[in-house]
């Protein structure tokens, strides 16, 4: 069974997701999936997505504004006789999480919509990324970032070798074989001096003995599920040391697991480490 088959696209008609529709294009594409995109109508004037003030206009007339306004977003990209329209009224994150769970196996969303909408969203996208049980893949910089040809891919998959690790792998390795991608996989060993630069550890310097285990664990983890991707350990912080290898292999896509310590809290979350990403973060 192919692993990612129907893809959502939440969307606020913000700047935002108009950036962030050749990135789901460009998923679809890989894994031959449908997109359909999501509105989520918050009838508090200033809820998600709102773009009325105070007074402007009754609940009822706002939702169908929205209605049209979905029909017609984006209909260049994704056609509305091709691609389905979902309306949902409620909480963003909520509604979000709801509806990915009948039948979709990737939400795609940027985390930010501009000035005007940025905390709002960005706040929508960490719950989405914390709480969703299925995969997210989310940009800051979708706007910035240059979107490489399809020939272009290549992926990088961070495993913390916690009891999650098996789950995240398997799913990275088979998204690179469906998809056609170069996979890499990254460990990150911490230090406990923070002033210290990160290393990358590679053939030419003298292992520690925390790497050969490191390297060691990742390499019955492949034998598991059939991979021989190649490996980068890190010494030093996790974000750092995860930027780090993407910029190195000029990955399309950083893959990370939403369970382990790369989705708690701080400046190591999945949400800190995609809003500083050079690519786009799926998490797992």
């Amino acid at each position: 069974m192919a692993l990612i088959t129907n893809v959502l696209f939440p969307v606020d008609f913000s700047s935002s997701c108009i950036a962030m529709a050749p990135y789901v294009k460009r998923v679809a594409t890989l894994f031959d999936a449908k997109v359909s995109l999501l509105h989520v109508f918050d009838p508090s004037p200033h809820g998600f997505g709102g773009v009325f003030k105070q007074g402007q206009g009754t609940v009822e007339q706002r939702q169908d504004i929205a209605r049209h306004q979905l029909n017609s977003f984006l209909a260049d990209e994704f056609a509305v006789s091709q691609h389905q329209r979902i309306f949902a009224t409620g909480d963003a994150a909520t509604q979000i999480m709801h509806v990915a769970r009948n039948g979709f196996d990737l939400v795609v969303m940027p985390t930010h919509a501009g000035t005007f909408r940025r905390e709002l969203l960005g706040s929508t996208t960490a719950k989405v990324l914390a709480d969703a049980d299925r995969p997210v893949l989310t940009s800051k910089h979708a706007q910035t970032i240059a979107r490489r040809p399809l020939e272009h891919r290549e992926c990088v998959c961070a495993v913390n070798l916690d009891a999650d690790s098996e789950r995240v792998l398997r799913f990275a390795h088979k998204a690179a074989t469906e998809a056609g991608l170069e996979l890499h996989i990254v460990h990150s060993i911490q230090l406990t001096d923070p002033s210290v630069p990160i290393l990358v550890e590679d053939d030419e310097q003298p292992p520690s003995s925390a790497t050969l285990l490191a390297r060691q664990r990742i390499t019955d983890l492949q034998k598991k599920i059939g991979s021989d991707a190649p490996v980068h350990v890190v010494l030093g912080s996790i974000k750092a040391a995860l930027i780090e290898v993407v910029r190195k292999v000029n990955a399309d896509v950083l893959m990370v697991g939403r369970s382990s310590q790369f989705s708690q809290a701080g400046s190591d979350s999945n949400y800190s480490i995609a809003m500083d990403s050079p690519c786009p973060l799926m998490s797992i």
